[in-house]
């Protein structure tokens, strides 16, 4: 047998027979396969999910839910779980069938031990790569809602170690920040930082939510309280119970609305429209504004009670123009994302598109530095300067250098000596040409956090 251990890993075994079933669970325990052992189908399916990380192996002719039965049952659980099949004399049509059908594999009784193993080994190697491959992706999902704080500059480096030190505060949160800039992204930050984070995050859009029907969006209501109720509705903020509400524009909730977001932050509990009684909950409140929420206070629009208690602490994400020196990387990202999305090539930044990034102001911030990086991926904008026919071909010659150092360092991900062994150029020499186009390898470098 490969003296090689199993991959972490569980193995479910199903099998009606019970002398065969404890036979072979026991052979695969002293082979250090972690097992779970079952009679049927119907027992085995009550502890799977798709986050399963292991194989199935089964019989595949079984009382009540043979083995073909459970492999349709898992599919629809998770299409990539790897089912094994044991089949008997006279099966191996069957078996066949179970293959074309989505089973991993198949093994005909009486089968050798080492057969076995070393089908469960590769299949458990195959779910380990795409349970990892999903993690990946679900990082990367993350990775775009936490684009907008990442970067060297001052401002977000105080930004983000505020976020840490407050995180897992049992306190509200105020955002401040323009329109654009990302304060979702903090408020997701603060959650996922905090004890909550295995809880719901909620975000609600107070500024979108459909006039008249504020009050039901949020606080939810019962069957029959009004006309048109026909079923009883969870509104957000108690689908949010265990977890965090975030309260986009804040600033635009109606007063009315505001006199019962009160009571929920002071009494943490919520009455639903039609209800006789109040329901208790567990969450954490986060609000963001894009305006002076202190001047609208003053003038009339805002509770002062309310902005008081949302007031615990308040956090202000910098607008694009306070951190230039992020610029560059936020935008390769940003092209990255969007060419992923597309299937398209990442293009080149420039010296136009590079001047762009600095000498713009940015107003519309994060969502108009991706809306800008969208165009170009698709190619209405464009990426090349416009060739000057005054220019001689030294100054043509820098250009066209300029841009291979630029495409090199995306392709290498701004790995040096990627870049080196592709330029076949000295160290000294590639530093040199770097410094006199202003490119510098970390900008190209491909950040996670």
């Amino acid at each position: 047998m490969n003296d090689r251990g199993p991959p972490r890993g569980e193995i479910v075994l199903v099998d009606d027979d019970d002398d065969f079933r404890a036979a072979l669970a026991e052979r695969l325990m002293l082979a250090d396969f972690r097992v779970r052992a079952f009679h049927s189908g119907e027992a085995a399916l009550k502890g799977l999910g798709e986050d399963f990380a292991g194989v199935v192996v089964t019989d595949l002719r079984m009382p009540g839910m043979d083995g073909r039965q459970l492999l349709s049952r898992l599919q629809t659980i998770d299409p990539d779980l790897p089912v094994i099949m044991i089949t008997g004399h006279g099966e191996v049509a069957d078996a066949v069938a179970a293959l074309r059908a989505g089973a991993y594999d198949f093994v005909e009784k009486p089968f050798a031990f080492d057969m076995v193993a070393g089908s469960l080994r590769r299949a458990l190697e195959k779910r380990t790569l795409v349970l990892d491959n999903r993690r990946l992706a679900a990082l990367a999902a993350d990775s775009e809602h936490d684009l907008p704080l990442m970067g060297d500059s001052s401002a977000i480096t105080a930004l983000n170690a505020s976020i840490a030190q407050i995180a897992d505060a049992r306190m509200e949160v105020l955002i401040e920040g323009e329109t654009g800039t990302g304060k979702e992204a903090v408020a997701r930050a603060l959650h996922r930082g905090g004890r909550r984070r295995l809880g719901p995050f909620v975000a609600v859009n107070c500024g979108a939510l459909p006039e008249g029907l504020i009050e039901s969006e949020l606080f939810g209501h019962e069957l029959g309280a009004f006309a048109g109720a026909l079923r009883r509705r969870v509104g957000h903020i108690e689908r949010a119970h265990n977890g965090t509400l975030f309260l986009d524009e804040a600033d635009a909730m109606p007063r009315d609305v505001q006199v019962k977001l009160l009571r929920v932050i002071e009494e943490r509990e919520i009455l639903p429209i039609g209800a006789a009684e109040p329901r208790v909950l567990d969450l954490r409140i986060l609000a963001s504004t894009k305006v002076d929420l202190a001047d609208r206070v003053q003038r009339g629009g805002f509770r002062e009670d309310l902005y008081y208690r949302l007031d615990g602490v308040r956090l202000r994400v910098p607008p694009l123009r306070e951190r230039r020196d992020d610029l560059p990387l936020l935008f390769t990202q940003l092209l990255r994302a969007s060419a992923d999305r597309h299937g398209a090539p990442v293009p080149a930044l420039d010296d136009r598109l590079r001047r762009r990034l600095m000498e713009n102001d940015w107003s519309g911030n994060i969502r108009e530095l991706a809306s800008v990086a969208e165009r170009v991926v698709l190619g209405l904008e464009a990426t090349e300067p416009r060739v000057d026919d005054t220019q001689g071909l030294t100054e043509r010659m820098a250009r066209l250098e300029g841009e291979i150092l630029r495409e090199t360092l995306i392709a290498s991900e701004g790995d040096i000596a990627r870049a080196l062994a592709a330029l076949k150029l000295p160290r000294k020499t590639f530093y040199d040409k770097l410094t006199r186009h202003g490119l510098k390898p970390a900008d190209f470098r491909r950040r996670t956090g």
